[in-house]
C-alpha cells in the first residue's frame, strides 16, 4: 500500500520532471534558425522561475525528514539558483538575451529531468539501474556547465547593470552597502560554495553506483 508521503513526493517529483521536460521542449529551438538561443528567457522564463521557486518545498521535505538529505545543502542549492534567476535575471532585461542564460537554462532542464525522474521512479521502488547511472553521472558535465559559462557568467555580464540601476538600493542602503558589492562578494565565494555541493554528489555517487553494482552482482 502507498504511504501518504510516497503518493506525495511521487506527484511532487513528476510535477517538477513534466515542468522541466517542458522546459526543455522550449528551449530546444532556440538551436534551429530562425529563433536564436538568445530567445530563451522569452520562451522559458516564466516557467524555469515558477519551478525553481516552487523547489522550495525541498528544503522543507528535508527539514521535516520526508527525505534523507542535509536541509543546508538543499537550502543552499536553492537559495542559489533562486537569487540567480529572481534577482538578478528577471529584474535586468539586458541580461535576459545573453547566451550564458540559454547555457544555464538548459543545462538546469537537462539535469532536473534526470533527477526528477529518477525521484520518483525510486519513490516508487521500479527505479531502474540504467536512470540510476544517468543520474549519478550526467551532473559530472552539466554542473560545470550549468555554473561556469552559465550562472556566473550571467552575473558577471550583470554587474555593470545592477551598478547603473543601484538595483535594491533600499534594501542595501540599510547596511551601508550596495547590491552591486553582494554580487561581487557572491561571484567570489559562488566556486567554494558550489564545490561543496559538487562533491557531495560525487559522494551520493559513488554510494548509489555501489549499491546499484552489488544488486547486479547478487
Amino acid at each position: 500500500m502507498v504511504r501518504p508521503s510516497q503518493l506525495y513526493l511521487t506527484s511532487y517529483n513528476s510535477a517538477q520532471a513534466l515542468g522541466w521536460f517542458v522546459a526543455f521542449l522550449r528551449l530546444l529551438p532556440c538551436l534551429v534558425p530562425p529563433v536564436s538561443v538568445h530567445s530563451s528567457y522569452a520562451v522559458a522564463g516564466d516557467l524555469v522561475c515558477l519551478l525553481q521557486t516552487w523547489a522550495i518545498l525541498e528544503t522543507v521535505h528535508a527539514a521535516v525528514g520526508l527525505v534523507h538529505t542535509a536541509p543546508l545543502l538543499a537550502f543552499l542549492q536553492w537559495g542559489g539558483r533562486t537569487h540567480f534567476v529572481l534577482a538578478v535575471v528577471r529584474q535586468i532585461p539586458e541580461v535576459q538575451s545573453t547566451t550564458s542564460v540559454f547555457i544555464t537554462f538548459m543545462a538546469w532542464s537537462i539535469s532536473e529531468v534526470i533527477r526528477y525522474s529518477h525521484y520518483t521512479l525510486t519513490t516508487l521502488k521500479v527505479c531502474p539501474a540504467w536512470l540510476t547511472y544517468l543520474r549519478y553521472t550526467a551532473f559530472i558535465p552539466l554542473y560545470p556547465i550549468g555554473v561556469g559559462p552559465g550562472e556566473m557568467w550571467t552575473m558577471y555580464q550583470a554587474l555593470p547593470f545592477v551598478k547603473e540601476m543601484d538595483l535594491y538600493s533600499g534594501f542595501f542602503g540599510k547596511f551601508s552597502m550596495s547590491y552591486h558589492s553582494f554580487l561581487v562578494a557572491v561571484l567570489a565565494c559562488y566556486p567554494f560554495l558550489w564545490m561543496k555541493l559538487y562533491l557531495h554528489v560525487f559522494k551520493q555517487r559513488k554510494s548509489k553506483l555501489g549499491k546499484v553494482g552489488a544488486k547486479k552482482r547478487a
